[in-house]
């Protein structure tokens, strides 16, 4: 049975800050990148395309952990707890708004082995 957990967390800067909030994103990779449980965390930003005309928010972090909980504890360390409220929360940040989501790959009732 897999504990895997995939987040996707994406961005919609405010007018004119797309750069900065790129970057201010990129700082967070270095010390999640030390964490054991995490498995793949990039942030992205959306690129033009003519094979891929949808709509999102621009700029992306794709994200897996080990575990839920791992994934969890990952949310609760300061640094990541000061970028939210420096960055989505406060009225002075200069992110608009953010939609944080996690996934399972694991199938409705799955048969997991017992081990």
């Amino acid at each position: 049975m897999s504990k895997k957990i995939y987040c996707i967390a994406s961005f919609k800067p405010k007018a004119g800050k797309e750069e900065a909030v790129f970057k201010a994103l990129q700082t967070l990779e270095p010390n999640t990148h030390r964490e054991d449980a995490c498995l793949h965390y990039t942030v992205t930003r959306q690129i033009d395309n003519p094979f891929a005309q949808g709509t999102s928010y621009p700029i992306v972090f794709h994200e897996i952990w080990a575990s839920r909980e791992e994934f969890e504890a990952h949310c609760q360390r300061q640094e990541i707890q000061d970028f939210f409220a420096k960055h989505v929360e406060s009225p002075e940040g200069d992110i608009e708004d953010a939609n944080v989501c996690v996934y399972t790959d694991e199938p409705w009732n799955f048969d997991a082995p017992k081990v």
